[in-house]
């Protein structure tokens, strides 16, 4: 998996405590070791992981890896982004954006 630095993975057995009972908003990056998308979203995801930490927990989930948690959010493709805030999904985006463009569509959200 292309890993953002500073941005930590979850998956199937942890998903429930790291982002669904979350206090925070969590943006999930659905994402695979074979998506190039997904390789240039890692320093997007790192800068927003730094510069949001307060307001948005951001993490990675390998659906490779993680069928479970992939088929219940019907993630078909990578990379996708999810929010998620109280436990419940509130946004879903698919595809690589440039970082202003995700800032945008996270603004009301954060």
């Amino acid at each position: 998996m292309t890993k953002a630095a500073g941005v930590p993975e979850v998956g199937d057995a942890d998903f429930e405590t790291e982002v669904l009972a979350s206090e925070l908003p969590v943006l999930v990056e659905f994402t695979a070791d074979w998506c190039p998308p997904c390789r240039q979203m890692a320093p997007v995801l790192s800068a927003l992981a730094d510069e949001e930490g307060e307001r948005l927990k951001v993490v990675q989930l390998n659906v490779d890896h993680n069928p479970g948690t992939t088929n219940a959010y019907k993630v078909l493709s990578m990379p996708t982004f999810m929010v998620f805030r109280d436990g419940e999904p509130v946004r879903s985006m698919v595809g690589a954006r440039p970082k202003r463009r995700l800032l945008e569509e996270l603004a009301d959200v954060l």
